[in-house]
């Protein structure tokens, strides 16, 4: 590749080959801390070699067959996998017989690259690992981030992330867990931590917890590529292209919901012109391969229904809220959480009147799980103000203002509570 920057290019390619490098490495070595250490070797040799003998003209491929040579060294010094080691012996000659770093395709079996893919994301998001430590693995092993990429996104400091990376890699070696998907009797649990951890990143993205900014963009595109790798790898499960669309759906409002000060912009007040038309489109076509598996509708497929039901609205006023409030009564059966209630009480506020959300809001407002949960009062205190209790809707909206921790947010409140009366 002349004229290219070897730095720059190192680092286009590690974002994208990474996951497939360390996933095809894993599936050799069987441990993913040493897949990734071996890929990592293979990245630091790219850095001193390209800036002296130029990119090479299949630069991915040159990563992976250097990281499995590493694997070979490193085998080869442990003779209780010798039997790995002649496994390894002979895709490398397969590799110089067919011409080495000619094409990646003809390097490596798709078919069986897209199983380690597969099985380096359950491995990634295993429910032996708390959830923020899934979270940042999965997006240094899967997403190609560094802990310091990582550790801006989530506003945490950055040893902080590296302490739950090698944590997660500590508890995945110590309790061997195997380098596989799951066998059926408990593939649904895992599949459901694999779909929690796309969809936290992506929330965290969508709407940031914390800091100053409104919006990570680039955290919803890490979450929507798995996403759509899931989808790719796993097609015979509902939820994971129910997930999909519902990802495709909400990223298609991303330039509508920031104000000119970045300030968050409601859904009823959004220009809908803004709104991706193919990312909608993809989520519509998402939502139909979930609904012709023919089985039963899971939490994000009804999500993704719901999202599609405010896509159709060409404006606010024309939201069909009576069928959006149906899908929440019925996610509230399967999903039974307050905050889902939450959401089902806007719904029906909106198809309703602000009274029958109210009633709602107030059956669940001593639940323990939302005592620090900002939406509570904000959405309280807008049902109030559209009920004309004014004064009770201020002391909400303040309330509220006190419990966000996200500064956009937390702006917004306070205006409203300055606005309400």
């Amino acid at each position: 590749m002349p004229g290219q920057d070897p730095r720059a290019a190192v680092e286009a390619v590690w974002r994208l080959e990474s996951a497939r490098i360390v996933a095809g490495l894993a599936g050799l070595v069987r441990d993913v801390g040493l897949a990734e250490e071996l890929a990592q070797d293979a990245l630091v040799a790219a850095l001193e070699e390209w800036p002296q003998a130029g990119v090479p003209a299949n630069p991915g491929a040159w990563l992976m067959l250097t990281a499995r040579h590493r694997a070979i060294d490193r085998l080869r010094r442990d003779d209780t996998l010798a039997r790995k080691v002649a496994e390894l012996g002979f895709a490398q000659q397969r590799d110089a017989a067919i011409g080495g770093l000619a094409d990646f395709d003809a390097v490596i079996d798709q078919d069986g690259l897209k199983d380690d893919l597969l099985r380096l994301i359950f491995v990634s998001c295993h429910p032996a690992l708390p959830p923020e430590s899934r979270v940042a693995l999965t997006l240094r092993i899967l997403g190609g981030l560094t802990t310091g990429e990582i550790a801006r996104a989530f506003v945490v400091p950055e040893p902080t992330v590296a302490q739950r990376i090698v944590r997660a890699k500590r508890t995945l070696s110590v309790r061997k867990i195997p380098f596989e998907v799951p066998p059926p009797p408990d593939r649904a649990q895992r599949l459901a931590s694999v779909l929690e951890v796309v969809y936290l990143i992506f929330n965290e993205g969508y709407t940031a917890t914390s800091g100053d900014d409104w919006m990570r963009p680039a955290l919803c595109h890490e979450a929507l590529r798995l996403g759509r790798i899931l989808a790719e790898l796993a097609p015979t499960e509902p939820e994971v292209h129910g997930l999909a669309a519902l990802m495709e759906i909400q990223s298609s409002r991303a330039a509508a919901r920031l104000g000119p000060g970045g300030e968050p912009v409601p859904i009823l007040e959004q220009n809908r012109g803004q709104w991706d038309q193919l990312l909608i489109r993809r989520g519509y076509a998402a939502l139909l391969r979930a609904e012709r598996l023919g089985r039963p509708l899971g939490p994000y497929v009804l999500q993704a229904a719901i999202a599609v039901c405010h896509a159709q609205a060409r404006s606010a006023e024309q939201t069909d809220w009576a069928r959006i409030a149906s899908l929440y009564q019925v996610l509230s059966r399967l999903t039974p959480t307050p905050v889902v209630e939450l959401n089902r009480a806007v719904a029906v506020a909106m198809a309703s009147g602000p009274a029958s959300g109210l009633a709602i809001v107030d059956a669940i407002a001593a639940d323990p799980a939302l005592r620090d949960y900002h939406l509570l009062p904000s959405v309280r205190g807008d049902l109030l103000a559209r009920l004309g209790r004014h004064d009770e809707a201020r002391a909400e909206f303040r309330h509220a203002a006190t419990l966000a921790s996200n500064a956009r947010e937390r702006a917004v409140l306070e205006r409203r509570a300055t606005a309400a009366g």
